[in-house]
């Protein structure tokens, strides 16, 4: 779906806009259901006149500097082939740094650490816009308040219950009902613009300035609540691969900002008339017949923000295990056209139990905004710092010219993630303790392969000297060909030192096949196999996948086909050596780190699957090896 193809047709481009809407803009659209109301709801800052100028002032500057200006202009040219999101933008930094190993892996972690941090964005922002939608209910019929929680719970549930069937049937009606949200956000602020336009006298950035200078600390605080305004700035720039930067420019610049603003000001207006309509500021706008229609609507516009999010989580794991910084999880594709719609049921029941306990344990959108902005405005942070090396070392930009555009928004991001800090004890705690519990599985997974391979390449025997001692005395060859799945490309693999050993024949055709995986999103079918001939019908393969690409390995080996070497498909067997790990006092990680190594090892998805090998033609040896 790349823009080449949205540009030659308007209807196409039409389309894409729409579905961008759906997909990219859910969580900011549905940020003014809380992020005004929270500014003034901890009673650090009165509405009075000023107050809401200022802040009406501070959050439509926030918008423009952290939106139209950090990821609408300048991150959406980051792409790395054409994909976006913070894990693109990682392999896209560490490469621009490859000539400097010790730069590379400290960005490595950093880029690691926003990836796991991601997930605790990915548990709070469903629970808090479903939680602030149907508090409209409160509002509309206030003895309904008792069934906030539960009926929050509900529409959760039926959302998680829903992903293994895919999202391309409800896809279709995301676009339209975002589209009709976006327009109720204007319908509902225009009135009270109409009726108050001093209001937008905001726009002006002065305002925002009085308000900072004559109270720094409230401003300080407010801050924090101010930045709810752009959550879901990062899915802007994930989705890229999707649509194109065409449609998301369109989609920002045509409708959603322009959408945010009237809300924001409407919602600013009507609170300079009455301020005690301060405590749900989004849903006092409407008129009372509107208040229940309003309160669906919210509740369908905040499940497909929190669609978006989910959908994310699953292409963000599935790129993080192709990294290699994940074990292997079951995957399962919904859609027989589309390769990127996946379900990861390991990743949607997580996420679900940590959604639950989030809204049971907050139990209302206010306390849960306290716990949100934290894990936003780090992620900004790290965005901002991997932009820098890949503008100064990928593109060669001058210096000064790096430093002066991404310094400017490093220290906006850290002001506003400074300010979030001051959260960390009223919730803050939930996604950082989250984000850090993925981080440690991340870094224990990378750690623990390295040493397993580190082991296995110390007793390994050199592929081509051990089948020239072979074929001195060979043994039996049998009819049909054999697939050794080796991790070190030329170290002969257990699984045939197995089968010689207890067997004792060697098939007609043999393939040693290593299976690499690249910091890049797409590699095609002209580069996807390397082979060298080893004589005596044995050849050794490479076979490489970039962390989109599907890894299917019977079809890449399909490509052979024109180096001739011909695989009978009923005649191939696949052998794979599984390794179990045992955890030693010694040297390498603690001995919990490799014991939760051990274990994620041993419950990681079988490499068959992953691979996609035939299930009826594999065989399994097993080794154990001590680390």
């Amino acid at each position: 779906m790349g823009s080449s193809t949205a540009a030659r047709s308007p209807s196409a481009l039409a389309g894409l806009t729409l579905g961008a809407l759906g997909v990219v803009y859910g969580d900011i659209g549905t940020s003014p259901l809380y992020a005004l109301k929270e500014v003034f709801h901890g009673g650090h800052v009165a509405a009075t006149t000023d107050n809401i100028l200022g802040v009406l002032s501070l959050i439509f500057w926030t918008m423009t500097v952290i939106v139209s200006l950090k990821y609408v202009l300048l991150i959406l040219r980051a792409d790395n082939n054409g994909e976006g999101g913070l894990i693109a933008m990682l392999a896209l930094a560490t490469t621009a740094v490859s000539e400097r190993p010790q730069l590379r892996r400290v960005l490595l972690v950093v880029g690691m650490f926003g990836t796991a941090i991601f997930y605790g964005d990915g548990v709070i922002t469903p629970a808090v816009s479903v939680l602030s939608a149907v508090e409209g209910l409160g509002v509309a019929a206030p003895q309904l308040e008792k069934f906030v929680v539960p009926l929050t719970l509900l529409v959760l549930t039926g959302l998680f219950a829903v992903q293994r069937f895919g999202t391309s049937g409800i896809g279709k009606f995301f676009g339209p009902i975002t589209l009709v949200w976006f327009f109720v956000l204007i319908a509902l602020g225009l009135p009270h613009i109409i009726e108050n336009p001093k209001v937008l006298a905001a726009i002006n950035p002065w305002y925002a300035f009085q308000f900072a200078a004559a109270q720094p600390l409230v401003a300080f605080i407010s801050l924090g609540a101010v930045v709810l305004c752009v959550t879901g700035g990062e899915a802007l720039y994930a989705d890229l691969g999707h649509f194109g930067p065409l449609p998301i420019r369109l989609a920002w610049y045509g409708m959603v900002m322009p959408a945010l603003v009237v809300n924001y000001f409407g919602q600013g207006a009507m609170l300079l008339d009455e301020p005690e309509a301060v405590s749900n500021p989004f849903f006092h706008m409407a008129p009372d017949w509107a208040a229940l229609p309003l309160v669906f609507l919210a509740t369908a516009a905040t499940v497909i923000a929190s669609q978006a999010l989910i959908t994310a989580a699953f292409s963000v794991t599935k790129q993080a295990v192709q990294l290699g910084l994940l074990p292997r999880m079951r995957i399962l594709h919904t859609s027989v056209r589309d390769t990127g719609q996946i379900y990861v049921p390991f990743v949607n029941w997580g996420l679900f139990v940590f959604i639950v306990l989030a809204v049971v344990l907050f139990g209302s959108s206010s306390r849960l905004a306290a716990a949100y902005g934290i894990a936003v405005t780090l992620d900004m942070s790290i965005t901002t710092i991997m932009t820098f090396y890949v503008i100064r070392y990928g593109w060669k930009y001058p210096w000064a010219l790096c430093f002066a555009a991404t310094g400017f928004f490093f220290v906006v991001d850290v002001t506003f993630f400074a300010s979030n800090l001051l959260k960390l004890f009223a919730g803050g705690w939930f996604p950082l303790v989250i984000g850090i519990g993925m981080f440690t599985l991340m870094l224990t997974w990378k750690q623990g392969r390295r040493q397993l391979s580190d082991k296995l390449r110390e007793d390994a025997i050199d592929l081509k000297s051990f089948l020239g001692a072979v074929f001195v005395n060979p043994p039996l060859r049998v009819p049909g060909s054999a697939v050794f799945l080796s991790s070190e490309q030329g170290m002969t693999p257990n699984a045939l030192l197995h089968n010689l050993k207890h067997n004792k024949v060697l098939h007609e055709q043999n393939l040693f096949v290593t299976v690499k995986h690249h910091e890049v999103p797409w590699i095609g079918f002209d580069k996807r196999v390397e082979v060298e001939a080893l004589g005596n019908d044995c050849w050794q393969v490479s076979v490489h996948f970039g962390f989109k690409n599907e890894p299917d390995v019977p079809e890449a080996l399909k490509l052979l086909e024109s180096r001739h070497v011909h695989l009978e498909e009923m005649e191939t067997s696949y052998f794979l050596s599984r390794d179990i790990v045992i955890p030693t006092i010694g040297s390498g990680m603690a001995l919990w780190r490799e014991k939760l190594f051990a274990s994620m090892h041993r419950n990681a998805a079988a490499a068959a699957d992953f691979l996609h090998l035939p299930t009826n033609r594999i065989v399994e040896l097993g080794s154990k090896v001590e680390i």
